[in-house]
């Protein structure tokens, strides 16, 4: 049984796939993106799960990265650094690669790594309440290993968000097609409910072909993209401003 996330599948084959460290806003741990790993090989391999909705227990969808996986990284080399970087992006390559819908039900907050997660499902229905934010550059950092995903989702929009690290609500998120519906609170689960008959309603085979489809027309994220973004996230470690950066978030200061 996974020890970060909650699996669960209906009678019609739907699988709920929900993110289950209330207590941290369900921010990513090293544990969690193993469980997420193999959680969507699962899922997509197994012919009775028909789409997939990704959700966060608590307050939070997601939250970004874990304090103390971040302190890790922290006290790191660069071999370890580059190896933790790599087993993220390749949890992010295995979701957008599911052969299943994957419906992303968004609440509270997500940054950074939650917006990985966004990114990478088909369909995603958030919160008028939620927050969003690419707030790496503010410790100094980039958002090296979603950036493939991000930029796939909302192209040009990235620029802006990636350079500043401002955060952002549920209205701009819709506008720059990060999101596709808004709703109200009490509206989510049934708002995302209509989205999943939808997509319940095609045949599973084309479903998974039309995806594959999709990706094939796109700019590919290979193996040598990703091993590029994970190179550029290492040589941002390394910097003196993002030492300064998050010895500073880690103390609790300016």
């Amino acid at each position: 049984m996974p020890e970060t996330l909650m699996i669960s599948i209906d009678e019609r084959g739907v699988a709920r796939l929900t993110l289950a460290r209330e207590d941290k806003h369900n921010a990513m741990s090293a544990k969690m993106i193993d469980e997420l790993t193999e959680a969507a090989n699962v899922l997509g391999s197994d012919r009775n799960v028909r789409a997939i909705v990704l959700a966060g227990a608590g307050k939070s969808f997601c939250a970004g990265g874990d304090l103390e996986w971040m302190r890790a990284q922290f006290k790191a080399g660069r071999t370890e650094r580059m190896t933790e970087a790599r087993r993220l992006a390749m949890m992010f390559k295995v979701l957008n690669e599911v052969p299943k819908p994957l419906i992303g039900r968004v609440h509270g907050s997500a940054f950074g790594g939650g917006i990985g997660l966004i990114s990478v499902c088909d369909t995603v229905i958030a919160s008028e309440t939620a927050r969003f934010g690419l707030t790496e550059v503010r410790l100094g950092l980039i958002p090296a290993t979603i950036s493939p995903y991000v930029v796939a989702r909302i192209g040009a929009a990235a620029r802006s968000l990636f350079v500043s690290g401002r955060t952002f609500d549920a209205a701009e998120a819709k506008s720059i097609g990060l999101v596709a519906s808004v709703v109200a609170p009490g509206d989510l689960d049934q708002a995302v409910g209509r989205e999943v008959a939808e997509f319940i309603a095609a045949s599973p085979q084309a479903a998974a072909r039309a995806k594959a489809l999709v990706r094939s027309l796109a700019t590919p994220i290979t193996n040598e993209v990703i091993e590029s973004v994970v190179a550029q996230l290492a040589d941002s470690w390394e910097t003196d401003e993002a030492k300064a950066g998050i010895a500073a978030f880690f103390e609790k200061r300016s």
